[in-house]
């Protein structure tokens, strides 16, 4: 990046300006500090966002993911994960020591981290204590690109080996469109009650589409 004026290059630009001043590019290009023979540094980090669709793409890639872009080697990599994995550990620790509904942009943010990204359905739920922080982040199951298949009792089991008090369900939509279908309102209710019998609340059930997620309970749904 020595061809580019100081006040341009990612580094100088973020130490001036702050990190927020940068585009995604010139974030990624800081990680990757070196291009290849015939791509700069700033047009290889564009190619890895293109690759994944963007940083949300970027952020839930694992390392097998990064082995298939021409020019990550392992440091590259090894710096990307890394950084990924900070960002999911912040986010859970916040969960963690502060009652989930304290932060209810933390639990999004953690939710869009996690799921926003996959290309097939998931869902997961985050088991809380009795004073709702998270005690645990779990992927309970995974299905196809159009459904799930989603069993009460496994979700009853796990929330008693945690000795959990309340959840908060949470699933994905490939399509990207976060709109909850009247099938998602009958599976909430089904373990909303499950759950009840063994007095373990169910707080909200979050939908998580590209760039939006949609609440059940600011809905009225629960």
């Amino acid at each position: 990046m020595k061809h580019l004026p100081p006040d341009a290059r990612p580094r100088e630009k973020l130490l001036a300006q702050g990190p927020a001043a940068l585009a995604d590019a010139e974030l990624v290009a800081l990680l990757l500090r070196t291009g290849l023979k015939g791509t700069s540094v700033l047009q290889l980090a564009q190619q890895v966002l293109d690759a994944f669709g963007g940083v949300a793409g970027l952020l839930h890639a694992d390392s097998s993911d990064l082995k298939r872009i021409k020019g990550l080697g392992p440091a590259k990599r090894a710096e990307l994960a890394a950084v990924v994995e900070l960002a999911r550990r912040s986010l859970q620790q916040r969960l963690a020591d502060r009652p989930a509904f304290d932060s209810p942009q933390a639990v999004r943010d953690y939710l869009q981290l996690q799921l926003a990204a996959r290309e097939h359905e998931v869902f997961a739920v985050l088991f809380l204590d009795a004073q709702h922080h998270l005690l645990r982040f779990d992927e309970m199951f995974r299905g196809t690109l159009t459904q799930t298949s989603v069993y009460p009792r496994e979700v009853v089991r796990r929330a008693l080996a945690l000795n959990a008090g309340a959840v908060i369900l949470a699933h994905n939509h490939p399509s990207g469109v976060a709109e909850p279908s009247r099938a998602d309102e009958f599976l909430t209710q089904t373990l909303k009650s499950a759950l009840a019998l063994v007095d373990v609340r169910v707080l909200d059930h979050f939908v998580v589409g590209k760039g939006q997620i949609v609440s059940f309970a600011e809905r009225g749904l629960l």
